[in-house]
């Protein structure tokens, strides 16, 4: 049978896995090890001559197992797996989201360096943009997703860095507002000011899409980002990360980690083995479970303005519909919306409601709501939250897998 044929959904429960390795078991078992055995000295050293980069891997050798620091089955079967959603060539996976950030663009990035950034992005990218990597003496420019790309240009060249530009990094849809950045857009940017001496690099963090909704490297990424804690995990029961990209990226930033020692442990890759086999029924139902929400939060007279992607072309300019229709499959599970009122309604709302439970983070099975001006995105300056509109009465919803009813009559009697 042709696997290459195969639908990656088709896959997520036998992919890269070979049972007779492990005595027959239907699931890849948690290799809880931190060492594994050679079989002689030659193998260790053949071993690590090729993890440490010394020669290149021979055409009929297998990779062998070092130390769950440098490899372990359930990691590797598991960025195997994720290659096939993004069709990316390599993926390492993270102990949590923002490691797979930082240590990204600290193997692309130097002191010097210039970063352009779209905003919002997830608060604590921002804090490592804005404090971390200040410390590097690593400038960062960010722009607005209703910045034109001559606007944006124009940015660059003040800043007086334009030749050290060296990464752009984008969120798509943006946290919370689910505001559009045209990625092919940025890939433009990125061949303008990439030189045979360097090339820019261009990172998506799509977790807000998780990898069925959005692939960013078809349309011009060299890097996708993840918080594999969201729908990836999706469960709500581990946090993780991953980056995908191709070989040669992902050697370096593979080659960090290691040094770095922020690899998923077993048990970590276990869970998202696990979680990879229900993603797309899952994103699937919270998607049509959204849509019934936030059609209810639309016409509810004490909702201001809903976020949401399926609103698009009622609310949006040509230019995000032209975005939102060559990007985007769906239009997802995360919803916002402007309550009347302020900081005040907004509190009200979230401590009444009862099955959808108050908590950051998202993509998870369960319904969170959250308040993105005063928690995810506190550290944000206050003039940048108000260009950005995360207001006060400004409420954030990832919807689950509950019967959509139900999460609307909690919203309805929360809104009461």
């Amino acid at each position: 049978m042709d696997y290459s044929k195969m639908k990656p959904e088709s896959l997520m429960m036998s992919y890269g896995y070979k049972p007779s390795l492990s005595e027959g078991a239907i699931k890849c078992p948690i290799f809880q090890t931190s060492t594994f055995v050679f079989k002689n000295a030659q193998e260790g050293k053949n071993f690590f001559e090729v993890a440490y980069g010394l020669r290149e891997k021979g055409q009929n050798e297998e990779l062998g197992l070092i130390y769950s620091r440098l490899n372990n089955p359930d990691l590797e079967i598991l960025e195997n797996r994720l290659c096939l959603w993004d069709k990316a060539e390599d993926c390492a996976v993270f102990e949590s989201g923002m490691s797979a950030i930082s240590t990204a663009m600290m193997e692309i990035m130097k002191p010097g360096d210039l970063l352009l950034y779209s905003r919002p992005v997830y608060g604590g990218t921002d804090h490592f943009i804005n404090h971390f990597l200040k410390k590097l003496n690593i400038t960062a420019i960010g722009f607005l997703a209703t910045d034109s790309k001559e606007a944006i240009i124009e940015k660059i060249e003040a800043s007086g860095l334009a030749d050290r530009l060296t990464m752009i990094h984008i969120e798509t849809p943006a946290n919370p507002t689910n505001a559009l950045i045209d990625i092919e857009m940025c890939a433009d940017i990125k061949k303008k000011y990439t030189t045979s001496e360097k090339e820019v690099i261009l990172s998506v963090d799509n977790t807000y899409m998780g990898p069925i909704w959005q692939h960013p490297l078809k349309h011009g990424a060299d890097l996708v980002l993840y918080s594999a804690t969201k729908y990836i995990g999706g469960h709500s029961d581990v946090i993780a990360g991953a980056c995908l990209g191709s070989k040669e990226l992902m050697g370096r930033i593979k080659g960090l980690r290691t040094f770095l020692g922020n690899m998923a442990g077993p048990w970590t890759g276990w869970l998202l083995m696990r979680s990879l086999e229900t993603l797309k029924v899952r994103m699937e139902q919270q998607a049509i479970n959204a849509k019934h929400v936030a059609e209810y939060l639309q016409n509810h007279p004490k909702v201001e303005k809903v976020y949401y992607l399926g609103f698009i072309e009622q609310n949006a300019n040509a230019r995000e519909i032209e975005i939102f229709k060559k990007q985007y499959t769906s239009a997802g599970a995360m919803i916002a919306f402007d309550i009347k009122g302020g900081e005040k309604e907004a509190f009200s709302f979230l401590d009444s409601l009862q099955l959808i439970k108050l908590a950051v983070s998202l993509g998870g099975t369960e319904s969170l709501a959250e308040h993105p001006q005063t928690m995810t995105h506190a550290d944000v300056p206050t003039e940048d939250k108000n260009a950005m509109h995360i207001s006060e009465k400004l409420v954030r919803i990832s919807v689950g897998v509950e019967h959509y009813t139900d999460l609307i009559a909690d919203i309805e009697q929360a809104l009461k």
